[in-house]
């Protein structure tokens, strides 16, 4: 059999030993190495999407892989990845290192400077185990094997109140509506407000969780709170200084055991860089960066992704910046955001309307914003933008979403702004209908009765001239009126008469029904005079 291996070490003489040691070893295909923690998951990551089969049997972890401690790395490791032996490579050889080492779940562990024997003896036994574990997955792997875990998204702000917390409660709830398991860790370690927004006094917190070397099901349950809405809330302490409890170890862990029993874990940082926020972000899938639009709020979030990227944790490329209060007559614009900051700027901007917040913020129930609230309605836009929602068919099964969710998800879809507008006309139709005909009929009538007008003046005048010659007075006067008049007014009657001095032309014109041409008894009358010359 052979056995696929992936090395992971960061320092290139390293790589370059073990790399050699490896091609010497039988029925080995050693892949190259990857050169730190990040590129290590997201190799496995993309392996993983494919098939389990496309997993390699062993994963050799350097001890000074970085920037993720190597036993952190081997923990998460473990967990995303059940069915690959990871050993780990460490020039430690104390007991305490060794326990650990299988605390966190490595298959074994290879001392340095390496050795033939010793390498390949280890190699072979998380190969072979690994080779049952995948026959133990093999007959149930959808159920049992959810590859690299579900979605981690990070919601952090420029600076405070730019609105975090908010969006990551809004993203839970949609992600949530749509029918997946969603937990929203706060890791506002000081100042969370995750608990306020949702009407939750509970006393266990993340902090409850730092001490804990293995989270199984049962301790996990203790500290997280299920919400009436659906949602599995791991609460920041209450008492501010136990955030100090809370390391990157910590929060790795805690994110690493979420991810597992979850298909979205949304994660509010709020706006103060520490070492567990700082994991967080490096393990997101997405890592979204709140900021306002103004001056201090750009600079901010400036200083933010360059803190970002100086530590390593994530680059601006990498990093979805979402503009809170947004409007169109700010001079701050997405645009300018995203060639400021460097980053990518979600398409869903949130407006600028507080107003619609005021209430269920003050009565601690952000789950009952309005669903036709402009704010949530771009906030679960966003949901869908970063695909944490699935639209679920009409009628189909799954838990019953309340009126007011299935309206927002409406409006999440694809084509739902579409669908919206067309609905909205095509209830307005009968009514824009009526107003149209009736405009018409009034273009009708007022153009009827310029006609009308203009053929008295013109038979009138023509009266005039032909009873100053003593001519045909009636036949000059409908002759005049009628010449410009269209063909559908033929039914017009012309009269003139003398009135002492004055030539009298009086028209009446049918008015027609909708199209020239179809009277329906309607008339408008015209009348015209010119004063009579006098016989010489």
């Amino acid at each position: 059999m052979t056995i696929r291996i992936l090395p992971a070490v960061g320092d290139i003489d390293s790589a370059g030993a073990l790399t050699t040691l490896l091609g010497q070893l039988a029925d080995a295909e050693p892949a190259p190495p990857v050169p730190d923690s990040t590129a290590l998951l997201d190799t496995l990551a993309r392996l993983a999407a494919d098939s389990l089969d496309e997993l390699p049997e062993v994963v050799l972890v350097h001890e000074r892989i970085g920037p993720v401690p190597a036993l952190d790395l081997v923990r998460d490791l473990v967990l995303r990845f059940p069915a690959v032996g990871v050993v780990l490579v460490t020039s430690d050889t104390s007991t305490g290192v060794l326990t650990a080492a299988m605390d966190s779940g490595a298959r074994g562990i290879v001392n340095l400077p390496l050795s033939y024997d010793a390498l390949a003896e280890r190699v072979q036994a998380a190969a072979a185990w690994s080779t049952g574990m995948r026959r133990h997955l093999g007959s149930a792997t959808p159920e049992l094997y959810a590859g690299p875990g579900g979605t981690v998204v990070t919601v952090s702000g420029a600076k405070g109140g730019v609105g975090a917390t908010v969006t990551a409660v809004q993203l839970a709830l949609a992600a949530q509506a749509s029918g997946r398991t969603v937990a929203l860790l706060d890791l506002d370690l000081q100042s969370g407000d995750v608990a306020s927004y949702l009407d939750v006094q509970f006393r266990r917190s993340v902090a409850d969780l730092a001490g804990i070397t293995d989270i199984n099901p049962r301790v996990l349950q203790e500290a997280v709170f299920a919400h009436d809405t659906g949602l599995s809330l791991l609460l920041a302490p209450a008492e501010g200084e136990r955030g100090e409890e809370v390391t990157d170890r910590v929060a790795r862990h805690v994110l690493a055991t979420l991810r597992s029993r979850h298909d979205v874990v949304v994660v509010d940082c709020g706006s103060q860089m520490t070492a567990a926020t700082a994991a967080a972000v490096e393990m997101a899938d997405q890592a979204l960066l709140l900021v306002t639009p103004d001056v201090v709020a750009i600079r901010a979030a400036k200083r933010m992704v360059r803190l970002w990227d100086r530590l390593q944790i994530r680059k601006a490329e990498e990093t979805l910046t979402v503009v809170n209060r947004h409007s169109r007559g700010t001079e701050i614009q997405p645009s300018l955001v995203e060639k400021v900051t460097g980053t990518k700027v979600a398409r869903n901007a949130v407006p600028a309307a507080f107003k619609e917040l005021q209430s269920v913020v003050d009565a601690g129930r952000l789950q009952d914003l309005d669903a036709r609230s402009s704010v949530k309605q771009a906030l679960w836009s966003l949901a869908g933008e970063l695909e944490l929602v699935t639209p679920q068919e009409a009628g189909g099964g799954g838990r019953r979403r309340k009126p007011s969710d299935r309206g927002a998800l409406v409006l999440r879809r694809k084509g739902g702004d579409r669908g919206s507008a067309t609905l909205e006309f095509a209830g307005m139709f009968p009514l824009l209908l009526i107003v149209m005909t009736i405009l018409w009929q009034a273009a009708l009538y007022g153009y009827t009765y310029s006609l009308a007008s203009n053929a008295a003046d013109e038979a009138a005048r023509a009266a005039t001239a032909a009873h100053a010659i003593d001519g045909d007075v009636p036949g000059a006067c409908q002759a005049a009126g009628t010449q410009h008049l269209p063909a559908a007014w033929s039914d017009t009657s012309i009269d003139c008469a003398s009135n002492g001095t004055v030539m009298k032309a009086e028209v009446e014109a049918p008015v027609p029904l909708f199209f020239p041409g179809f009277d329906t008894g309607w008339t408008v009358n015209g009348e015209a005079g010119a004063a009579l010359e006098k016989s010489p």
